[in-house]
């Protein structure tokens, strides 16, 4: 996942908000009003009201209660609002045209600034001039052993993708510059959703501020770098990638983010999407507590919109080893500022956007095609599974490196593990899917990916850090359901 997606969901960097010049996409309402006179710092919410013309009602009821309409998406009912009066959302509620609402930051905005450290740091680099590639191949291509275990070499004697596909990374943002990138990114498709959730198209506001915001750059290498005698292959080396940055320079991807991201993916004409992250502050968004109901059902309309403009939206599992299908303590929401809470939670609470019906959540395994020792699971939880690394797991490489190698700022490459790197596996492959079968629709490419997946039987001991208790235990037996849904994920199939 991103940052997020790494290590247990940790990672996170400092910086500063973005003052963005903004641009509007078609269908969508700008509504960006000067902020009130106030002492206090404005907090962030969602107001959730009818679609089309009558979210206007909606928008006059913020109003009517003292908040700012940042900005509005009458595609699926959802006005954006600040306030510095924190019972906004209690006022708002009793107001007309109003469904739901609730803060989207848990009010953190009005305590002492928190620092994050969310995202696994960079694990080693590599000098694709330091190797000697065999004929047909990219110089790192031995390294990648994750797709190899997926049958990628195979596949591309076949296809490498279409251009007329396109995927777009919903992380950090994309390096415009770097050599394995550069010939597939689609600028024209490409935004930032991190002010306050209204788009910025600025190539400034949507690439990585600086070379530690890597992680959208590394996922965007796995599926789609370009096979140009440079560096590493992609899954899909020939579709197009679009930089949909979600992660503002704090390292956080707050509600508003998300839906701008899947309704800009949507209005665009994205074919897939991959989100390597969840959406914070709550690791788990409860249906219980009003103000984090409103923020989920807001994303939930935006990832339903994507589905209905037939968009393929690919999520990773998480990296806590938490099985998703029982009740989960949660000890560490929210986690950005103010006091976190020991809640045990159960299926009225939900993981964003990776437990959202529709989506392809995807585990990970290393090279040993076993459950990665970070990976989420669960029966019903997990679509398919695919390669996200495990530096417990020792690949055959020159290397030796279990991680997975791909493209990082600067013109570089280095390895990074997480369910972050196997939703991008995922993601290429239904790109593969997208490319041989331009008739099939959303939901038929997914039925087709899960289908073609390739089984695993549960372990039989699943014990990865040797000390003689099960780390975690895998429903499914021989179908190994529990830790892998459908199946490890096989490009050949996708394309033949």
């Amino acid at each position: 996942m991103s940052r997020k997606g790494l290590r247990g969901r940790t990672a996170r960097i400092a910086g500063s908000a973005l003052a963005l010049a903004l641009l509007v996409p078609v269908g969508v309402i700008s509504t960006a009003e000067p902020a009130p006179a106030s002492t206090a710092a404005p907090a962030h919410f969602v107001v959730l009201g009818p679609t089309g013309d009558g979210l206007r009602q909606t928008e006059e009821s913020v109003r009517a209660v003292g908040g700012t309409v940042v900005q509005s998406w009458p595609q699926i009912g959802v006005v954006v609002a600040t306030s510095p009066d924190p019972a906004f959302a209690d006022a708002v509620r009793a107001q007309p045209a109003v469904e739901q609402a609730g803060n989207t930051r848990n009010l953190a905005e009005q305590l002492p600034p928190a620092q994050s450290t969310r995202l696994e740091s960079l694990e080693g680099t590599v000098n694709a001039a330091a190797f000697a590639a065999q004929a047909g191949q990219e110089p790192l291509e031995p390294e990648q052993w994750d797709m190899r275990q997926i049958k990628v070499d195979q596949a591309h004697r076949i296809s490498q993708g279409s251009e007329d596909v396109t995927v777009g990374v919903l992380d950090y943002g994309i390096d415009p510059t770097h050599p394995d990138l550069a010939p597939n990114l689609d600028v024209s498709k490409s935004v930032s959703c991190v002010n306050e959730g209204v788009p910025d198209t600025r190539q400034e506001a949507w690439q990585p501020q600086d070379p530690t915001q890597d992680h959208g750059t590394h996922v965007a290498g796995t599926i789609a770098a370009a096979r140009n005698g440079v560096g590493v292959t992609g899954v899909a080396p020939d579709v197009r990638l679009a930089s949909v940055r979600l992660i503002d320079d704090d390292g956080f991807i707050y509600p508003e983010y998300a839906i701008c991201g899947f309704i800009w993916a949507a209005e665009q004409g994205i074919d897939v999407t991959n989100n390597s992250y969840f959406v914070d502050p709550w690791y788990l968004w409860c249906d219980s507590d009003p103000d984090q109901r409103a923020a989920a059902e807001a994303v939930r309309r935006a990832v339903d919109y994507a589905n209905s403009k037939d968009v393929v939206t690919v999520t990773s599992a998480g990296n806590s080893n938490w099985d998703l299908s029982k009740p989960i303590r949660d000890t560490n929401s929210p986690n950005n500022g103010g006091p976190t809470q020991d809640r045990r939670t159960g299926h009225e609470c939900h993981v964003l956007p990776g437990e959202l019906p529709g989506v392809v959540s995807v585990s990970a395994v290393g090279v040993d095609a076993v459950k990665s020792y970070y990976s989420n699971y669960g029966m019903r939880s997990i679509t398919v599974t695919a390669p996200g690394g495990d530096k417990n797991q020792i690949p055959d490489t020159p290397s030796q490196n279990g991680r997975v190698l791909s493209t990082v700022p600067g013109g570089g490459w280095g390895w990074m593990q997480g369910t972050s790197m196997a939703g991008p596996h995922a993601a290429g492959v239904v790109a593969l899917l997208r490319s041989t079968h331009p008739e099939w629709n959303a939901q038929q490419t997914i039925g087709a990916l899960a289908n073609q997946a390739d089984a695993l039987e549960c372990p039989q001991n699943y014990d990865p850090d040797g000390d003689g208790k099960p780390d975690a235990v895998c429903a499914g037996g021989k179908s190994g359901a529990g830790f892998y849904g459908a199946g490890l994920i096989d490009a050949l199939d996708a394309v033949r």
